[in-house]
Order: C-alpha cells, then structure tokens, then sequence
C-alpha cells in the first residue's frame, strides 16, 4: 500500500488505517472471549498482511477491551512494534462505564489523560503511542490542563505527537494557543453520504446550506498541514445494500458504486474508499470491519484512480441533485 509522512512528524503512514471500535466484543467489563481474542489476532494479523501500519484505538472502544485485544495480537508478531503507528484516542467518558457510572460526558483534565494513556499502554503492552487524539471537544476544557498532560506525556516518552478528533476549526485554534507540540490530525466524520465537509466548499453564499461547524474546516486543516482521517467512510455499509425503503439517494449511490465496483473489478467497499483517497487533501480513511476478508476488499481502493466525472457523479447522487 502507498504510504506517506504525516506533517510535522517521522511518521511514515499508509494510507489507509484501520480502527477498532469493536474488536474487543461486547461493550462492556465482561473480559474478552478466546473467540473474540482469536478474531482480534485474524483482523490485525490481515491488516498486516495487506500492508496495513497506522492502527486506531480510543480507551473508551469496547470499554478498553479493544485495547487488550490489540495488544495480544500484535505480541503475535515480534518485532512489529516499531514497524506499525498505534494512534489512541480519550477524552470521552461513558456513563455506562461502571468505573465511573452516569452521566456520560468528557474529560480533558491533565489528570484524565495522562491516566488514560497509561492504562492504554499497559493495556496494549508497549511503552508508548505514536499518536494521542483528543476524542471529541469538552466544553469544560482548562487548555492549561490539556497543554500539562501533552507536555508530561510528551517528555516521557509516553506518547509522540497529538491530535484531536470531531473538532472545529477554532477549537483547534484555541488549543494551539496553549499547547507546545503541533496537532497532526483531525478524525472526523466523512463519506459519500455524509460529505458536508467537501460540499462546504462549493456552496459559499448560498442560501439553506448549513454544516454543523463545517465551514472551511477541510480548507483550515489542509492549511495547517493536519491531516484529515475520516472515520465512518462507508457510512456502516448503507452505500452497498441500502434497504427497500432507504432514500432515493442512498440507493442512487449504492447503484453507481455497484457500476464502478463492476467497471474497475474492484469491490464496493473499495469504490467507497477511493472516493475519499481521490481527494487532494490527503485524507486518511478508517476501515473499521470485523471482517478479515472485508480488509482485502477494502485495500483495493489504493489502486483505483477515479475520474472527475465518476468522482462528481457520485456526489451529485449522494446531494441528490448536481452541483450548483
């Protein structure tokens, strides 16, 4: 798989990562089944396989269980470690999480984060993280204490460099305002269907458009050189096998993704992908199945180069009407 250096670091990433949102089981402080483990191991050692190296965790994923499970699989190859990117996420705390019980809500104290990562790392058995993101913005945020757990985690070797994830532009301004170290990437939030980002920048000045705080936030991140990773981009699967009584642009796109898929002899999913790796922004997409087989499909799209008007016909179907 191609790869590239994310800005303002040494990492060497492909361009394609793959997430864990499930890979531990159920949601809850139940400990992992051999099966669930045995899954894990198949996923990891697939996304290796097809030349997979930046991996996406978060503390609060299957309730730190996908952590361990991660963990577990990649003791399975020795001497990895320094080969692949784990990329961890915190900030987020559920309220069903009997550690903490309700409400859910988030937390960016320095104390917080700093305990996160550990037990993060301890979790996955290595002494640091490449990547640490802030999971998704605290409105009772004291940047000072975010700026203190970046700075400890940073001189101790515990984490290397710092994102955020499902932030604003300004919000990334405000936080760079007190932090030392640069933020290298932003998870957000990105697929055909949900293409708000991309369609922002084309519908300046017209009237009954509006992105929850999309405005220019592609264009800022391009600008800042951060790189944009999209989680969600196949949008659960609704692009491929839309149920019967789905919107017609739902099935619109799923028909023209089954038409490209067929003309590239490629898979659906890796039509999906390419659509986001066509952009120029260098966006960085999520692939988050359970399936191993689904990786192979989905590591197609790094040889497919859509054209203008195949890559425009797919998001005049998902607007459902062309562009202005």
């Amino acid at each position: 798989m191609k790869t590239y250096k994310l800005a303002n670091t040494d990492l060497e990433v492909t361009r394609m990562a793959y997430g864990t949102w499930h890979i531990g089981g159920d949601w809850d402080k139940v400990p992992p089944s051999d099966d669930v483990r045995m899954r894990a191991k198949a996923l990891i050692a697939a996304a290796l396989e097809h030349g997979i190296n930046h991996i996406d965790l978060a503390d609060i994923y299957t309730m730190g269980k996908s952590d361990l499970v991660v963990g577990e699989a990649l003791a399975q190859h020795p001497g990895i470690r320094e080969k692949i990117v784990l990329q961890e996420k915190c900030g987020i705390i559920l309220g069903g999480d009997p550690d903490f019980g309700p409400p859910q809500r988030f937390d960016f104290s320095a104390d917080h984060i700093i305990k996160s990562v550990e037990t993060s790392l301890q979790r996955l058995g290595t002494d640091y993280v490449d990547l640490l993101a802030l999971h998704r913005p605290d409105p009772l945020v004291e940047h000072e204490e975010v700026a203190k757990a970046f700075d400890a985690l940073h001189s101790s070797g515990k984490v290397r460099y710092f994102g955020v994830s499902n932030h604003t532009a300004m919000q990334i301004e405000l936080l760079k305002r007190y932090v030392d170290q640069p933020i290298v990437v932003n998870q957000l939030e990105l697929n055909i269907l949900h293409h708000y980002l991309i369609s922002d920048g084309i519908l300046a000045n017209m009237a009954g458009y509006g992105y929850a705080n999309a405005g220019g936030l592609l264009d800022y991140c391009r600008l800042n050189d951060i790189t944009i990773q999209a989680w969600s981009p196949v949008a659960g699967g609704a692009i491929f096998n839309p149920a019967d009584d789905a919107p017609d642009h739902v099935k619109a796109v799923a028909g023209l993704i089954a038409q490209l898929a067929e003309q590239y002899e490629v898979s659906k999913e890796a039509i999906a992908f390419a659509w986001l790796l066509r952009h120029p922004a260098g966006i960085q997409p999520i692939i988050g199945t359970l399936r191993p087989e689904r990786i192979a499909t989905s590591v197609q799209a790094d040889g497919v180069d859509l054209t203008r008007k195949e890559w425009f016909s797919l998001l005049e179907a998902a607007r459902g009407e062309s562009v202005p």
